[in-house]
């Protein structure tokens, strides 16, 4: 963006507001989200870049170990895209809406743990590193993109070098909870959340279907005492059957219970400690 001097005063204001705004068209601006690294709190991974990399602004996230190693949302929003190039391109892969024509994706995962349609925060887990599509190792591709362009990355306000690889550590460490499951991978491929219920800070739990098999899944997904034994349930009814029931010490969840209801009405709920949930018959036909 070119800038004429009026003064060096308002110079120096405009370049500093460029840093923060992209423009998107005459007279508009869109504040870019405050984009954190997509992995939680804490964990360092190094940022590749180069050339001829397709798109040229992503970034190749790498590491030892990274491996099935959690991926998180870079910024608050909408689960806009979640896909399957089988083994080309971007292999397993998820997009999200930061609004304001504002969009980050994150490729070649091992798991999805996400539905499309579904808010995140910062720090919401939505999968995990892999080596799907037309990847030659373990890495995560990270892109940014504004009205579907893509943009150099910026990470915590900084950008990320270009060309050459750099280790950033994680400071993504709000929202999404320490636990390194999602409903998703609980209940496992083709389940889509349909309703979740909160408890009181100590977990939610899910109501999943399946539209391939006709079959709802419940889980329970623990947000105290995490990767230690603590007691917690998950249950799923189907009207005129008998109740299912997954109830004991568990480190982080809960479940799955599943059932055939494509046709029938369900009742669900599930307990983390003394907070629980039960619904009422309901989700007839799904």
């Amino acid at each position: 963006m070119k800038f004429r001097k009026i003064s060096a005063a308002i110079g120096a204001v405009a370049v500093a507001a460029s840093a923060a705004l992209v423009s998107i068209g005459a007279g508009q601006a869109a504040a870019a989200p405050a984009f954190k690294m997509p992995f939680t709190c804490g964990y360092t991974a190094t940022a590749a870049t180069w050339q001829g990399h397709s798109p040229e602004n992503s970034v190749d996230f790498q590491g030892s170990g990274i491996w099935k190693t959690p991926v998180v949302s870079s910024a608050p929003g909408t689960v806009s895209r979640v896909a399957n190039e089988g083994n080309t391109s971007y292999g397993k892969w998820i997009e999200i809406d930061h609004g304001g024509g504002w969009k980050t994706r994150y490729a070649h995962l091992y798991s999805q743990g996400v539905s499309v349609g579904q808010k995140v925060d910062a720090g919401t887990r939505i999968g995990r590193v892999g080596n799907t599509g037309g990847s030659s190792g373990p890495h995560l591709h990270f892109e940014q993109l504004l009205n579907g362009a893509d943009k150099r990355i910026v990470i915590d306000g900084k950008n990320v070098p270009y060309f050459t690889k750099t280790n950033f550590t994680s400071k993504n460490c709000g929202g999404g909870g320490a636990n390194p499951y999602t409903p998703g991978e609980a209940c496992g491929s083709g389940f889509k959340v349909i309703n979740k219920k909160g408890l009181s800070g100590n977990g939610r739990v899910y109501l999943m279907y399946n539209s391939g098999t006709g079959k709802n899944c419940v889980t329970t997904i623990k947000n105290t005492k995490i990767g230690k034994a603590s007691a917690a349930s998950a249950f799923l009814e189907v009207k005129g059957q008998d109740r299912k029931t997954d109830k004991g010490q568990f480190s982080y969840y809960a479940g799955p219970v599943k059932a055939q209801a494509a046709d029938k009405c369900v009742k669900w709920g599930g307990s983390v400690g003394d907070k629980s949930f039960t619904s009422k018959f309901g989700h007839c036909g799904s």
